[in-house]
């Protein structure tokens, strides 16, 4: 059976919310020291909103992602873009066992291995693929914070079912002192962990209402919370305080496009 995690991000079409990403996800890559010569590995990587940029920058880059939809949506994209340094894998953060211990030199996860089930086995599997001297780099959405993505997933629970038993928060990878505990307990010292505070800018064209309807019909986590909030009779309640929010936080000047930013907590790790 497909394991829920990769249910939850075959659901829709992420490549939609992704596109809009895209500036700051080269604008990131841009700060992480990426060049030629060097081998990334980016885990959760979607279609390649940071792979793509580390490539461009002359870097051999594998991305891995849990959705097969999305990965084959990568390999065409790096197709398309003419990127022979660039190839796209189905696998799960949890286990990397296909991948060599100490391969790459950058391993790099914007928003994507938090959502996997096992973290303490997702610390450890970054650490064993990444050589001595090399570093790891985790964007990670923070739990109450009042921006963007975390105010969705926060909305989006009051709404769903409750999580099943020995759930684990993907939003405690958002807490320095979680990252601390898991890191250390995989063998990493702690004075090699830094955790900072960081933007990540969205960019629709369209209105926020547009922009609600995007994450309502292509993104995962709203698509199942508007399922349940159907079948309760709160649909709509559910809708008009996700409007609400997006209206709150757009800073654009033209009306007929939505530029929102999000706080999130930028990990980086020497091994």
């Amino acid at each position: 059976m497909t394991n829920p995690n990769q249910q939850l991000w075959e659901k829709g079409d992420f490549t939609r919310l992704a596109a809009t990403m895209r500036e700051s996800g080269e604008a990131l890559v841009r700060r992480l020291g990426i060049k030629k010569g060097l081998r990334v590995l980016d885990l959760g990587c979607g279609d390649g909103t940071t792979a793509v940029p580390a490539a461009q920058l002359g870097a051999e880059v594998l991305g891995v992602d849990i959705a097969r939809n999305l990965v084959a949506a990568g390999n065409r994209r790096a197709e398309a873009l003419g990127l022979t340094n660039l190839g796209f894998r189905h696998g799960d953060a949890c286990d990397l066992s296909e991948i060599d211990a100490q391969s790459f030199d950058r391993v790099v996860s914007i928003f994507g291995a938090m959502f996997a089930p096992q973290p303490l086995q997702v610390a450890k599997e970054m650490v064993r693929v990444t050589r001595p001297g090399g570093q790891i780099v985790m964007g990670n959405w923070i739990p109450g914070d009042p921006t963007l993505v975390a105010e969705i997933l926060r909305i989006s629970s009051a709404y769903a079912p409750p999580p099943p038993a020995g759930f684990v928060s993907p939003m405690k990878w958002g807490l320095e002192s979680e990252v601390i505990e898991r890191f250390t307990s995989v063998g990493v010292a702690r004075d090699e962990i830094i955790c900072e505070r960081d933007s990540y800018g969205f960019d629709y064209a369209g209105t926020p209402e547009q922009f609600v309807a995007e994450f309502r019909t292509y993104y995962g986590p709203t698509m199942n919370a508007f399922a349940a909030a159907t079948q309760s009779g709160r649909e709509q309640a559910l809708n008009q305080e996700l409007e609400a929010l997006f209206r709150a936080h757009d800073v654009s000047s033209d009306p007929q496009r939505t530029r929102i930013a999000a706080t999130f907590l930028r990990v980086t790790v020497a091994v």
